[in-house]
């Protein structure tokens, strides 16, 4: 069937529209096929998918269309049809096509990682250029991917040149491009009025619902509502009732409705143990032998835990680092919206590192990246934390680096002189670390472990294994060593992509707490959870 355009210049707008549906239409099976194991629906439900498909494309369209439609209206005729005009519209096509065709390659690799379309990490993400280019050149092949691209775009170009120069060959009064333009306005004001952000959420199968999505639609919404109102789209329930459950639970007797303050009184005199807290990128509970990995990829950390107090029934916060951070630094649930961490006048709050300066503690955050990422040093510097960051390291320390910092053993051998220097001065420190080995492109100096670079996550959690091993083997032949408790967590788990909205098991992550006097792990054994 041969495709007919109507005789108007805004023929073109519906060529392109075409395009764009097919396409997407193309996106979905291949989603749909690469999820097809968790797809227990109705084939109804599918194909209902694919309907709502078309309306998110259209609305993303709609959107689209309104700087072309004003060009389209506002262009003589006797300009349209010159050759300077045709050219111009040929490459704005063709521009047009190459940003249609690299925004499906990167929905397919952004769900390839994340297992959604593109939502507010594809924002977050989109503030830090440097990071994020960096991590897909060297996570991908590149080259190969944009020449494949352009194939795409050139070949469907061709494919629709007839179309195209058709559209140059009708003549129309500015009256008429008025009516049509104001036809075409009235999209995106019914997009705006009879599509919410979640309307294509009508299924209890998660990947369905996002296979319906349209990802430009969907990065847009993301950045529009980055500010959630609470009340609006978090379950409430009575606040007194509320109240007065988590005082029973704390086994608090405070008269006062929200004061569930404690008192609690230690048995001997305060000791000021140093504190080395480890946070680890994306470590998944689900990739330690302890929760089920047959793999064997976390040897050290497998035989380490024997050695303190592992809680096992321990969950993140959220699937950003900053959500990790946030909760192990203020104590915190989750933010309805932003994190704390990336909010404005986010300083000298009553924090962790704040208690333990009042103690006469050095407190510091060392990251193996730029800490001006996800506003990590401001949030920190903020709040009384001295901040070690890539850029505090010589180029004798940096033997190691890729898109997101140096290798983990770089971070723990500054920990080390660190820790040292504060030994010397009698002075106790509290050094909050976060790593960054265990994130694509999972690169990491080659020669450590037996998994080549670059090439899984496994390998990239292996060798943090093998970093935290040198770390604590190091630190066991340094004087602060029998004074100081380790404790190690994930910030959150590697993915939390499934078939329903919250999967508790892809928030499940561990906790340890260690230190090697056998005093300290009797009185805290009874906090381990089996």
């Amino acid at each position: 069937m041969r495709l007919v355009l109507p005789r108007s210049r805004f023929a073109i707008l519906g060529l392109f529209f075409v395009i764009n549906l097919v396409s997407f239409a193309l996106l979905r099976i291949a989603l749909l096929v690469k999820q097809w194991a968790d797809i227990d629906t109705p084939i109804v439900q599918i194909l209902y998918a694919f309907v709502m498909g078309v309306i998110y494309d259209s609305a993303f369209y709609a959107y689209l269309l309104i700087p072309f439609t004003l060009y389209l209206v506002v262009m003589p005729q006797r300009w349209y049809g010159h050759s300077i005009s045709k050219m111009i519209s040929a490459i704005v096509f063709l521009i047009s096509l190459y940003g249609l065709f690299f925004l499906i390659l990167a929905e397919w690799t952004f769900w390839d990682e994340f297992g959604v379309r593109f939502n507010f990490i594809a924002v977050d993400y989109l503030i830090y250029t440097h990071e994020v280019v960096q991590n897909i050149i060297e996570s991908y092949p590149l080259g190969k991917l944009l020449t494949g691209v352009f194939v795409i775009t050139v070949s469907v170009f061709l494919m629709v040149r007839h179309h195209f120069a058709v559209t140059f060959q009708n003549e129309e009064t500015f009256s008429r491009r008025i009516k049509i333009a104001g036809l075409l306005f009235l999209l995106p004001i019914v997009s705006y009025f009879s599509i919410h952000r979640t309307t294509y959420q009508f299924s209890q199968n998660t990947y369905l619902n996002e296979i319906a999505a349209n990802g430009g639609y969907q990065f847009f919404s993301a950045f529009r509502n980055n500010e959630l109102n609470y009340r609006q789209f978090y379950r409430l329930a009575d606040d007194a009732q509320l109240s007065q459950k988590i005082k029973t639970q704390l086994s608090v007797t405070n008269e006062s409705l929200y004061d569930i303050k404690r008192q609690i009184t230690a048995d001997g005199p305060e000791k000021k143990l140093n504190i080395v807290l480890i946070t680890v990128e994306s470590l998944s509970a689900d990739y330690l032998t302890k929760f089920g990995n047959k793999n064997k990829i976390t040897p050290f950390m497998d035989n380490w835990f024997q050695d303190g107090a592992l809680f096992t029934n321990f969950y993140a916060t959220g699937t950003r680092t900053i959500r990790g951070l946030e909760a192990l630094t203020l104590s915190i649930p989750p933010t309805a919206g932003q994190s704390i961490v990336k909010r404005p006048d986010n300083e000298k709050l009553f924090n962790l590192g704040h208690v333990l300066q009042e103690r006469g503690y050095d407190t510091a955050f060392l990251y193996g990246g730029m800490g001006y990422f996800d506003n990590m040093n401001a949030f920190y510097e903020g709040n009384g934390y001295r901040i070690l960051d890539q850029n505090q390291f010589t180029s004798e320390e940096v033997t190691f680096k890729n898109a997101w910092g140096v290798s983990d053993d770089i971070i723990f051998n500054r920990t080390i002189k660190e820790a040292d220097n504060d030994f010397s001065q009698d002075k106790p420190f509290f050094f909050q670390i976060m790593t960054t080995t265990n994130h694509r492109p999972y690169s990491y100096p080659e020669g450590k472990i037996d998994i080549p670079s670059g090439k899984s996550r496994e390998g990239a959690v292996k060798y943090t294994d093998y970093a935290i091993q040198e770390f604590i083997k190091t630190a066991k032949t340094k004087p602060w060593f029998d004074n100081t408790i380790f404790v190690m967590v994930a910030d959150h788990c590697a993915g939390s992509a499934r078939k329903t909205d919250l999967p508790v098991d892809k928030y499940h992550i561990h906790y340890l707490f260690m230190h090697l006097s056998t005093f300290l792990l009797l009185k805290i054994q009874h906090f381990q959870v089996k």
